[in-house]
């Protein structure tokens, strides 16, 4: 004979939250919103100040805006004045860029370039920095392409990464590999500008067709605490 004796489901109680509960919600709510603010207008006075403490040894002291300041007003400013060595400097590599674009600065520029090559330890220093400064700067095809995920260290652990180029040149005649060699840089976290350059063959990358370079970095920064909106997901190519 079956029991028809019901068993009385249990009931959650949601559990209500105090006055000290909302205030903590609260103040985690205000930090999330004023911690990016003001690490971000930290980060810029810094860097603000940086390039000043470069630029105004270089103006004279009767110039300077401090010094203005104090024959105007007659008195010691309260307060440091920023930010005239950026504007300066944004004015000078302007006009360097408009001199180097024409016949005159081409000229001096391989002039002082032939002058480098001739030293050795100077001229693989040179060579490397200007390589990396039109790889970053420019607007070429010198890029990261997409975000990717390969199998790396090991079979079955999996690593993000960056696709830049295809191999090329000795490398890819090296390969042993009938695909096409992709050149992926695995970004070490907390440190993007550092890592591992591998060379992996395309049918072993995964493309990443939703999540954007800058979210793939944000990943990697962030040690993975911050990650794209929810629905993205990756597409074998």
């Amino acid at each position: 004979m079956a029991d028809d004796t019901k068993v009385p489901e249990p009931q959650i109680q949601l559990r209500r939250r105090g006055p000290l509960g909302a205030l903590r919600s609260s103040f985690l709510t205000g930090l999330a919103v004023l911690l990016p603010i003001g690490l971000t207008v930290w980060l810029i006075w810094v860097a603000v100040g940086w390039i000043d403490s470069w630029i105004l040894p270089f103006i004279p002291q009767a110039w300077r805006p401090d010094s203005l300041l104090e024959y105007y007003l007659g008195e010691k400013p309260p307060f440091s004045v920023r930010g005239v060595g950026v504007i300066i400097f944004f004015v000078f590599t302007v006009l360097v860029g408009w001199v180097a674009k024409g016949i005159i600065g081409r000229s001096l520029i391989a002039w002082g370039e032939g002058i480098v090559g001739r030293m050795p330890f100077v001229r693989s220093i040179y060579n490397g920095l200007k390589q990396f400064a039109q790889s970053v700067l420019t607007q070429g095809d010198a890029k990261f392409d997409k975000a990717c995920l390969i199998e790396y260290p090991r079979k079955g652990v999996w690593s993000v990464g960056f696709v830049s180029t295809p191999a090329r040149g000795e490398l890819a005649e090296s390969i042993p590999d009938d695909d096409d060699v992709l050149t992926v840089f695995l970004a070490m976290n907390l440190l993007p500008p550092s890592g591992f350059l591998v060379f992996v063959p395309r049918r072993d990358v995964i493309i990443l067709n939703r999540m954007t370079v800058e979210d793939t970095a944000k990943l990697v920064i962030s040690a993975g605490l911050v990650y794209p909106e929810p629905g993205s997901a990756p597409s074998a190519k």
